[in-house]
């Protein structure tokens, strides 16, 4: 049984990878046939065409190898300067002058007389923005809307003052987890007679309707008296016991320790749904994680290269879509849980994912999405500068001269790839 709900939990994830792409692609095709950009192709995946059919001027299709797709966007290369578009060099000096070269001619290829004012290249920098940041955006509103669906919809895991545990004696952070010794003071809490499931209303006369502000309270009173009333079994209860202080984990910044007040419970924690600033805040979190996660992962795909070869595997580093399936379907059968948390793991997976396709396609590099972002601002700006100067029009934004580096970062992201994908099948991120 536990197979079959694994490998149920794979298929959703892969189906959702496979719709996330056709989506981010959608997000590039629409504006651009909006605009009158000529899109001869629209495929999901890379290698052999599983299934097309064209519509129109449009084929399309899937390929066998879910990995990414693309949309085939006509007169993304500008003719050399002072060439006509069906015009082919005949003569060229230099590897990079030839690849650059070549690539113009494949783009014109089919190209007709009628199709000149539909170049992609030839729209205004802001059409050729919207249409390359199209892709990413809707990656965002997926993002936005799979954690507005877990959290608003399904609820989050909420601390409440109900009591959970009471613990024996007081340890730091950095000891948390072993066993009491004798010589280990008591907690207040245990001091006050406090039980799992009584539900703390007071601390110090302050009403308390939350563990948020509970917490804060304790925390707040380092060493001092604290009277605590609570319930337990519909009696109104009292204890006044001094809070004890203990080095924790700074709230504000989990690098650093504090000295703190400490009582010694922890809270029983239920679903309650969320609004939409509670998504802002997790939307946000998550922002700030994937940037760092992109700013480390070359020093991190070191030590995946280490790990691929025997080395023990982070289980915080990156993975490819092998390893986010295989987590996908571990987090189906993992601690036996409902469906209802299957699916809000899964959510929040998908979620994950697309918001670091988006923030990774921005990076201003060929032939990611932000390279020819970049592309077209610049052409905004260096048009913008000559009309303020009275120059003439300097006119479209070359993106062929950066064709070399497109490849190079392309050659990069394959062979990070493999890399992935053979570490992730040979010394895997498991959940167990």
């Amino acid at each position: 049984m536990n197979a079959l709900i694994y490998t149920i939990g794979v298929v959703v994830f892969v189906l959702g990878v496979v719709l996330s792409i056709a989506l981010h692609e959608l997000g590039h095709m629409y504006p651009a046939k909006k605009f009158g950009i000529k899109v001869t192709q629209f495929f999901v995946g890379f290698g052999n065409t599983v299934w097309s059919t064209k519509r129109g001027e449009t084929e399309f299709g899937i390929k066998s190898i879910p990995l990414g797709g693309y949309v085939k966007l006509v007169g993304m290369l500008p003719p050399a300067k002072g060439k006509d578009p069906h015009e082919v060099r005949k003569t060229n000096t230099g590897m990079f002058t030839q690849l650059i070269s070549d690539a113009r001619d494949a783009e014109y290829e089919h190209v007709e007389d009628k199709d000149l004012d539909r170049l992609f290249y030839r729209k205004p920098w802001w059409q050729k923005l919207i249409v390359m940041s199209g892709g990413p955006i809707v990656n965002i509103i997926i993002a936005v809307f799979l954690f507005a669906v877990v959290f608003m919809g399904f609820g989050a895991l909420t601390p409440t003052t109900t009591v959970q545990a009471v613990s024996d004696c007081a340890i730091s952070d950095a000891e948390a987890g072993r066993t009491c010794k004798p010589s280990d003071p008591e907690t207040p809490a245990s001091k006050a007679g406090l039980q799992p499931g009584d539900r703390i209303t007071e601390f110090n006369g302050t009403r308390v309707g939350s563990w948020e502000t509970l917490s804060k309270l304790i925390r707040a009173n380092g060493s001092g008296s604290a009277t605590i009333d609570w319930v337990r079994d519909g009696r109104d209860m009292s204890a006044t016991v001094s809070t004890s202080v203990l080095a924790r984990v700074d709230q504000e910044d989990p690098t650093k320790t504090v000295e703190v007040g400490f009582l010694g419970v922890s809270p029983t924690e239920h679903m309650e749904r969320q609004g939409p600033g509670y998504v802002a805040d997790v939307m946000g979190d998550y922002v700030v994680g994937t940037a760092k996660a992109i700013w480390h992962l070359p020093s991190r795909m070191v030590d995946v290269t280490k790990a691929a070869f025997g080395a023990e595997r982070d289980a915080n580093g990156p993975i490819s879509v092998v390893g986010a399936s295989r987590v996908a379907g571990e987090s189906f059968t993992v601690d036996d849980p409902t469906w209802a948390e299957r699916a809000q793991r899964v959510l929040v997976l998908l979620a994950g994912l697309n918001l670091f396709l988006a923030m990774f396609n921005f990076i201003p590099l060929l032939p990611l999405d932000g390279g020819h972002i970049a592309g077209a601002l610049w052409e905004a700006v260096r048009r913008g500068i000559a009309k303020l100067r009275g120059r003439p029009d300097p006119g479209y934004v070359d993106v062929a001269k950066m064709l070399p580096v497109a490849y190079g970062v392309g050659a990069l992201l394959m062979l990070m790839s493999v890399i992935l994908i053979y570490a992730d099948i040979v010394n895997p991120v498991s959940l167990s």
